[in-house]
C-alpha cells in the first residue's frame, strides 16, 4: 500500500498465543492486504500462558488502521489488539548497533557526536567502532545520518519495543 497524504503511523501489540504458525498469520494479514509493515518486534512475555507480544509499527490512513485492528482482533490466537498510538500515554524504544569505520580526525568527531547522542561504544579497534543506542526511532534515524559521512560501515536494529504508561497494561480479553 502507498503511504498517502493522510497516512499516520501508529503502534499497534498484539497479545497471541505463542505457538508455531501464529507470526505467520499475522504477517499474512498485512502482506496478503498490502500493508507495510515499518517495524516488527515479537518475542514471548508470559512464558507460563505461553503468550507472545508482536509490536507493529505501521503507517495508513485512519480508516485503514481501524481495518487493520479489526482484522487482526479477528485472528484466533489473537487474544487483545491496542493502537498505543491513540490509546493514552505510552512509551516507545528502539535498541540500534552501529559500526563506523575511520581513522584520525573523524574517529575524535565520531566518539564525540556518540557521546551527544549518549550511544555507548561496546567495540573498539583502531580501525572502527562499534556503538550501542536506544532511544526513539527518530533519534536513532539522526545518529545513522550523522555517522554516514564520518564512515558508517553497517546498522543493525531491533526494532520498536512500545508499553503503555500508567499501571493497566495490556492483558488477554
Amino acid at each position: 500500500m502507498k503511504k498517502s497524504e493522510d497516512s499516520e503511523s501508529h503502534t499497534i501489540s498484539v497479545l497471541v498465543d505463542n505457538e508455531p504458525g501464529v507470526l505467520a498469520r499475522v504477517i499474512g494479514l498485512f502482506s496478503g492486504r498490502g500493508y507495510n509493515i515499518d517495524s516488527l518486534t515479537v518475542t514471548e512475555t508470559e512464558h507460563e500462558a505461553h503468550l507472545s507480544r508482536i509490536t507493529v509499527v505501521t503507517a495508513a490512513t485512519p480508516m485503514v488502521i481501524e481495518q487493520i485492528k479489526a482484522q487482526l482482533a479477528r485472528l484466533v490466537p489473537v487474544h487483545s489488539v491496542i493502537d498505543l498510538t491513540v490509546s493514552g500515554p505510552s512509551i516507545e524504544r528502539e535498541l540500534a548497533l552501529i559500526k563506523v569505520g575511520g581513522k584520525g580526525e573523524r574517529r575524535v568527531e565520531t566518539l564525540r557526536l556518540a557521546d551527544a547522542f549518549r550511544a555507548r561504544v561496546i567495540d573498539a579497534t583502531t580501525e572502527s567502532f562499534v556503538f550501542e543506542i536506544t532511544g526513539r526511532t527518530n533519534k536513532i534515524d539522526q545518529f545513522i545520518s550523522l555517522m554516514e559521512p564520518l564512515g558508517l560501515v553497517e546498522v543493525a536494529r531491533t526494532g520498536v519495543a512500545a508499553i503503555t504508561r500508567g499501571p493497566g497494561g495490556l492483558t488477554p480479553e
